[in-house]
């Protein structure tokens, strides 16, 4: 809580309650000057707070989330980006994410928000429980409110303003998260302001300097050595949401934050018509981090084998896609038995596993250990049915199988129930089992 640039011996400390503008502490400078102390600090903040050194991020960010943790991770201290046309659920993607992530401060910036919106966030947080403390949300969350009919100069210095106050708390040795909602409304009031200065103006009217001023945002972003402390580490992880006109990925805003961030969260159209969410779609999206935070997710959770099962899995999903080209031209009959499985594999990652309800109790949030168990048994059932059709079993035996609704609904299995996963897990082994012994073999 010392501000930057001050040294020396703490001679006297306070206790009890205080504004932010009292003195809280009194330091005696080196030149024997004694400075006070408030818990408020100046900096400006287009400029990043300083930091002693930056540490590679390896530890995930587990928000709770399958998709995201599954397949696109974010690292504490990284970047991510969730582009996507209006109505796919950015929104309610980094509202999931400010509840559930594994942050110790939330930091969330509703730039150039809808009123309605920025209104359902302050009546819903301060409702919410954090799962680890079961102190209201609201005490370890900071909003940054700025609706749409506030002046421009204010949306584009809201951005900065969340960030810094993101610095502030990861300088003190937290763990923050940011949420900016919507970058796309901070580069509109950039090309407002430039069209004001009379600057040349860039691609669709931009100003040309938008690419840098997007990563300047997002540099500031790291896990760090913070100033002080020897040992105190801090992580400053920074997910914005991007909202391309018409869900166009090629226009300005997504190209310049695409070339910055490290996990991409491409939000489809024709998932969340059919009601898929999070409208994640896992053939378009990416993650850098996979690679550097699995020795983390193996060694550390004791997860062995999370990375190989998640690349089956999404093997699974890619041979899916081109299997439904094969369906379309010269329909189902035509594929194989072998390849009819993969498909309800696949069906069965995305319906049971992909498929998460925001807004109900239980299947809000997943943890680690059971996202393992889960998809290790949507696994099980393909690899145990690819042996099974070998033997000689019908599909439609496989595909009716009393275990499977178990599997679906595995989602909904709190996680104070977990060991119901691994009986669904001997269930499934006995009754495919069963199948291959004979009493239900081809007749």
């Amino acid at each position: 809580m010392v501000p930057v640039g001050i040294e020396g011996e703490i001679v006297e400390i306070y206790e009890g309650e205080f504004t932010v503008v009292d003195t809280v502490a009194k330091v005696k400078l080196n030149d024997g000057y004694i400075k006070d102390l408030m818990m408020m600090q100046k900096w400006p903040v287009r400029r990043g707070r300083p930091y002693k050194g930056k540490i590679a991020p390896e530890e995930p960010m587990i928000t709770g989330q399958r998709v995201i943790d599954t397949f696109f991770p974010v690292a504490k201290g990284g970047t991510a980006c969730v582009p996507g046309p209006f109505g796919c659920g950015k929104t309610v993607v980094q509202h999931q994410l400010a509840k559930w992530a594994d942050a110790e401060i939330v930091v969330y910036i509703g730039c150039g928000e809808r009123g309605n919106e920025m209104t359902d966030v302050l009546m819903e947080f301060p409702e919410l429980k954090d799962p680890k403390s079961g102190e209201p949300l609201m005490k370890r969350t900071v909003l940054i409110a700025n609706t749409s009919n506030m002046p421009v100069a204010a949306r584009e210095a809201s951005i900065y303003t969340g960030i810094t106050i993101a610095e502030y708390f990861r300088d003190m040795g937290y763990s923050v998260a940011l949420m900016a909602d919507s970058t796309s409304r901070w580069a509109e009031a950039l090309r407002e302001m430039s069209g004001r200065l009379e600057e040349m103006p860039g691609e669709e009217g931009y100003p040309a300097y938008l690419t840098s001023r997007a990563a300047e945002f997002y540099e500031r972003s790291g896990k760090v050595y913070c100033l002080g402390s020897e040992e105190r580490v801090g992580a400053l992880t920074a997910i914005g949401a991007v909202s391309p006109p018409g869900g166009d990925l090629s226009e300005p805003v997504t190209q310049a934050t695409l070339k910055i961030v490290k996990v991409f969260w491409g939000l489809d159209s024709s998932l969340a018509q059919k009601r898929h969410f999070p409208a994640i779609n896992w053939l378009l999206s990416y993650s850098l981090y996979v690679n550097k935070i699995a020795p983390y997710i193996e060694k550390e959770r004791g997860l062995n084998g999370w990375v190989e099962m998640t690349q089956k899995a999404m093997g699974i999903l890619q041979e899916e896609a081109e299997l439904e080209e094969i369906v379309r031209l010269v329909g189902i009959d035509a594929l194989s038995e072998k390849d009819r499985l993969t498909l309800e594999a696949a069906k069965s990652l995305r319906e049971d596993y992909l498929h998460q309800n925001a807004f109900h109790e239980v299947d809000t949030y997943a943890s680690l250990d059971k996202q393992y168990k889960m998809l290790k048994l949507i696994l099980d059932f393909n690899d145990l049915g690819q042996k099974a059709l070998e033997a000689g079993v019908y599909l439609s035996k496989l595909s009716t199988l009393p275990v499977r609704e178990r599997i679906a609904r595995a989602k909904y299995i709190p996680e104070s129930e977990m060991y119901k996963l691994d009986e669904i897990s001997a269930a499934l082994k006995s009754e495919i089992e069963a199948l291959m012994e004979g009493g239900l073999l081809n007749d």
